[in-house]
């Protein structure tokens, strides 16, 4: 994960820059078009929120991970790479840098070696093979099939395969030297500098007998060809727009983030790529009027699990410790690869010692919200980077229909209209471009007709970018009040009046600030909820309790209550109980228990749910969330505990008091009646 040292991605666009395309933006322009004073090499797309294209059917599922170094996916990605293996999915893992870093491996304990970056490489990913190999069920130094891979652009990569009992995994290894000639960070670098060409290194042991070089559209071509190569159904990646985190030096390379940053500058720079890939692919398919792509993607927080309270339990956190011991290996090993047995600052467990706590939480970037449901009429979700619906056929859900808007981000708020529509929310990337380009978020509406901007509550562009899923709920006056996460870590809200009308952006009082990380700002899962007298109140986790802001009385804002549920590991979910009033459940840290309480911070007895991960409550009172072992589980009224053994991505929802329904590895939504 560690991989070399200096300036991280750009946080402000020249002041020339904002209003060029502020103005590109005002006149319908392509963004990407007006932001540079050259024609780049580049071919980025912009927006295209047409609907109505057709979409694949795959009737399959695969999983494809883009990763900077070797062990990110074991560290961010787990439990959940896990869980869809287990379930049969076919794992593709591409690493986009060697990790090569100083070129030292070294095992506590042992005497410190000479640098060597190949070598150390080739232990790395050695190290990989380990770990997918007891994924996979088999001994440890099972051998793999090693072989090179052609790639678009006649570039070559390493490709590893093993396949055992129908489960599958290939790793594509790039190789990116992550130390640009210039002793530069070269991934940031590729992203930012118009003429940065970066070269690979060649791996001891590997089939590859020569390096090569990206720039930043071959590496973005490479992505998309692996892409169309694979055509994977769920895809995962690290997180493009990390917290603002401000630190000191010393503490900023204790915590190894790059500058302002709360994350690792390569996890940050090769999202970029890997999302820039995912938009510039069903760009193509759009082009060429194929079939868009269906998939559903991820993207995963890195370094910023530092800063929050744990959620793993202690059986699921040993589950993902193993793995990364695997990999970690011992100097003391006959793994086969003379060049090392493993990245040996992660073995012998120091995952587990390690006071950072990375490996202790799995945290998405954009958390809930995968799938909307309307009753049991129809389902939504972001496939393919556009909104899809499926409608009730009698059976379950019919096929996929194309509504547009993309590309959008994972994640999607919704709230009911006094007619009884639907109106659903989201994040539009706007513009994600590297060489000095924008990178543009925008707040999105779709009415069931049309697609509405609704702006950002953050006026900087690199600020926007930090913004969350929206969130939205009906209040008893018919007003619909959408509720963001924004860079400070505090909550903006827009009110849309009961005649459809929008007011501006306006921050929610405190919570936020929280950009030096010591105080108590808040995580993105936010939870609004109208009580029994239709007064809204939203709840969001922090560091140390559950913030409460809630009206006072109809029509009113909403104000923050004084703290009085106890600390969080998992962002809460609040619900109306018969009574008219609130219950409030999520897991404490480090615990599969399950805290319900009012928002009192009285408890609620009698209410049970092991597992980890969100949990969610009905009437009734009706608990879901999910196992320990991963599989969806469902408290009914009765107080009997179901379980579903289908394939859940991300968090399932509740439809009424007797159905749950989900998004499955395919991409496609399932309904369980219980």
């Amino acid at each position: 994960m560690h991989s070399g040292t200096g300036p991280g991605l750009p946080g402000r666009l020249p002041r020339r820059t904002l209003l060029t395309a502020a103005t590109a933006a005002a006149a319908g322009l392509p963004l990407a078009a007006c932001t540079v004073p050259a024609a780049p090499r580049r071919r980025d797309p912009g927006p295209d929120p047409a609907p109505g294209r057709p979409i694949s059917l795959t009737g399959r599922s695969l999983l494809m991970q883009f990763l900077a170094h070797p062990d990110d996916d074991l560290y961010f990605m787990n439990p959940d790479t896990r869980r869809l293996l287990e379930a049969g999915a076919p794992v593709v893992s591409v690493y986009v840098t060697a990790g090569e870093a100083n070129g030292i491996n070294h095992a506590p304990g042992h005497p410190r070696p000479e640098p060597d970056k190949n070598a150390y490489a080739s232990a790395r990913q050695q190290g990989l093979r380990q770990a997918y190999a007891t994924l996979l069920g088999l001994p440890k130094f099972t051998p793999w099939r090693r072989t090179v891979m052609e790639l678009r652009g006649g570039k070559r990569a390493e490709l590893n395969t093993l396949a055992h009992g129908g489960l599958r995994a290939e790793l594509v290894f790039l190789n990116l030297s992550v130390i640009s000639p210039r002793n530069r960070p070269s991934l940031p670098a590729l992203w930012t500098d118009r003429g940065m060409r970066q070269r690979t290194l060649v791996a001891d042991n590997s089939p590859l007998d020569r390096p090569s070089s990206y720039d930043y559209d071959e590496l973005v071509d490479a992505l998309v060809g692996l892409l169309d190569h694979y055509r994977p159904t769920v895809v995962q990646t690290l997180d493009p727009d990390p917290d603002i985190q401000r630190s000191t030096v010393r503490v900023r390379s204790k915590d190894s983030e790059q500058p302002g940053y709360s994350d690792h500058r390569d996890h940050t720079a090769v999202a970029c790529f890997s999302w820039a890939a995912l938009i510039r692919w069903v760009a193509e398919k759009s082009a060429a009027r194929q079939p868009l792509p269906r998939f559903t993607a991820t993207a995963f927080r890195g370094y910023y699990n530092r800063h929050w309270p744990k959620n793993l339990p202690e059986s699921v956190l040993q589950e993902k410790a193993e793995t990364l011991f695997a990999y970690g290996g011992d100097p003391d090993w006959e793994c086969g690869n003379p060049a090392g047995c493993g990245d040996y600052s992660v073995g012998q467990g120091r995952p587990l010692t390690n006071y950072k706590g990375w490996a202790r939480s799995t945290n998405y970037r954009y958390p809930g919200g995968e799938l909307v449901v309307d009753g049991t009429r129809a389902a939504y979700a972001v496939a393919g980077l556009r909104l899809v619906r499926w409608r009730a056929d009698g059976t379950g859900w019919g096929a996929p229909e194309d509504l547009g808007g993309g590309p959008l981000a994972p994640g999607l708020g919704h709230a009911a209209t006094e007619d009884g529509g639907q109106l659903l929310f989201a994040v539009r990337i706007a513009s994600l471009v590297g060489h000095g380009g924008a990178n543009l978020r925008e707040v999105v509406q779709y009415d069931g007709r049309a697609w509405t901007s609704l702006g950002n509550p953050e006026r900087l562009p690199d600020r926007g970018r930090r913004i969350g899923v929206p969130v939205a709920v009906t209040a008893g006056d018919g007003s619909v009040h959408l509720f963001v996460r924004n860079a400070a870590k505090s909550v903006s809200t827009r009110v849309r009046d009961p005649r459809g009308r929008w007011g501006p952006w306006r921050g929610l009082a405190g919570p936020g600030g929280d950009v030096m990380g010591d105080g108590d700002g808040i995580q993105d899962g936010l939870s609004a909820v109208v009580d029994g007298q239709g007064l809204v109140h939203l709840l969001a986790a922090a560091r140390k309790s559950v913030r409460h802001w809630a009206q006072p009385s109809p029509g009113g804002p909403l104000a923050l209550r004084p703290p009085a549920m106890p600390a969080p590991g998992t962002p809460p979910h609040a619900f109306l109980r018969p009574d008219g009033s609130l219950g409030v459940v999520y897991r404490a840290p480090h615990s599969p228990g399950l805290v319900a309480v009012r928002p009192d911070g009285s408890p609620l007895p009698g209410l049970a749910l092991q597992g980890y991960g969100p949990v969610a409550g009905g009437p009734g009172p009706v608990l879901l969330g999910r196992g320990e072992r991963g599989e969806v589980r469902l408290r009914d009224a009765g107080g009997r505990t179901r379980r579903h053994q289908g394939v859940c991505v991300g968090t399932p929802v509740l439809v009424g008091a007797g159905a749950v329904a989900g998004l499955g590895a395919d991409a496609a939504p399932w309904l369980w009646r219980t």
